[in-house]
């Protein structure tokens, strides 16, 4: 199979979706890898060193979406990319799209099958393609808030761990999952005061295990939030819903519960968001205000670490990369029928019933939509979960 590897387009994008180690994997498997030039170049990786691997470099995207039976990507194509994708080309990329309806249409009219990283499971159910840049993500959330809260910055001019004498700032997060528990460890680490929302006890039970109870652990409940926020200099929500719009968690009404200019990090803006005041930002123009408080709603934070993000996107996705090349849809599916999951787009279909709800389009099982026989068994839950304890969660 040919594996192509286009430039990042995005604004602020610099990861690759491929390092060296991923095409000399590929190239042992008996597979062409087709790297545009300079693709690399963001994550500190040379054409140089994919040529030694045995990739092959071309100049244009063009050439890239030509050629290619199976292109890898970071982000979700843009415009002029989902223009270039073919019915007989497979996608494999975060794709984000239940807020997203323009770029679901587009998918779904270039008949080409798309896989979305942020949707297939594990045996376990767990998110294995999201999980690394999700504890990136955690962990630049806490920076990202320590540096806003800066008086410069438009912050409140609060040191996030305090001196002796002065208190540490108060660190509210939204969430217990990879970003959460990723966010309250470098908090800590910076010796603020900690507190940790979810729904789901045994979450909880078990950050405090991990991080030898050196934050507060809280039932998540609109009550409890409520009362937090104004003791809050910085509020990181961390939720999710797999494949769905992220659950609103903080109104635009509570803002004015907050300190004057404390920092709200939206890491679930990919999904949406999940405060109802956020909108995406970049990271040339990260934050803006609304209400007095300041809200940075980056919707590719990983992207500014790519030489750490590349190399943990590629650990992650590889496995499953190979899977497809080696195999092809229809026998990755064979071979782990939770992949299913990761299919959100197919012959001009929605297969992925969160997705279709968000965006109100039909929702197809995949293997109808491949001509497949039916998998009966799954990995996840491929609609997010009804339990409320998943509401809480990235």
């Amino acid at each position: 199979m040919r594996v192509g590897v286009p430039s990042e387009v995005k604004p602020d994008e610099y990861r690759v979706a491929l390092s060296a180690v991923g095409a000399r994997e590929l190239a042992e498997h008996g597979h062409e890898v087709i790297v545009q030039s300079g693709a690399g170049e963001g994550s500190a990786i040379s054409d140089h060193e994919y040529v030694a691997q045995g990739a092959k470099i071309v100049e244009a995207a063009e050439q890239v979406w030509e050629q290619a039976d199976l292109v890898v990507k970071v982000k979700e194509p843009q415009p002029p990319e989902v223009a270039m994708l073919r019915p007989d080309c497979l996608l494999f990329a975060y794709l984000h799209l239940a807020p997203d309806p323009d770029l679901t249409a587009g998918l779904c009219a270039s008949g080409a099958t798309c896989v979305a990283y942020e949707t297939v499971p594990d045996r376990n159910g767990a998110l294995p393609l999201l999980a690394p840049m999700s504890e990136i993500a955690g962990k630049l959330a806490t920076q990202a808030g320590a540096f806003f809260l800066e008086k410069p910055l438009g912050g409140r001019g609060i040191l996030l761990g305090g001196v002796p004498g002065v208190a540490a700032a108060n660190v509210m997060i939204i969430g217990g999952g990879a970003v959460g528990l990723n966010a309250a460890f470098i908090a800590i680490g910076m010796e603020a005061d900690v507190f940790i929302f979810d729904t789901d006890i045994n979450v909880l039970r078990g950050i405090d295990i991990a991080l030898n109870g050196r934050c507060s652990t809280v039932y998540s409940s609109t009550l409890a939030i409520e009362e937090m926020l104004p003791r809050a200099d910085l509020v990181i929500g961390a939720v999710l819903v797999q494949g769905a719009r992220a659950p609103r968690v903080i109104g635009r009404d509570q803002l004015a519960l907050m300190k004057r200019h404390a920092v709200l990090v939206d890491v679930a803006i990919d999904q949406g968001g999940c405060f109802e005041s956020s909108h995406p930002t970049t990271h040339a123009d990260p934050v803006f205000e609304v209400d007095g408080v300041i809200h940075y709603c980056v919707a590719n934070m990983p992207g500014a670490v790519p030489i750490t993000a590349t190399h943990a996107l590629t650990n992650a996705t590889l496995p499953y990369l190979l899977a497809l090349a080696d195999h092809g849809v229809a026998g990755a599916i064979d071979r782990d029928p939770g992949f299913a999951c990761g299919i959100n787009v197919a012959a001009g279909a929605v297969t992925h019933p969160a997705v279709a709800a968000a965006t109100g389009r039909q929702y197809v099982e995949p293997e109808n939509a491949l001509g497949l026989d039916p998998k009966p068994i799954r990995s996840a839950n491929q609609g997010g979960s009804d339990d409320p304890a998943e509401l809480h969660r990235r």
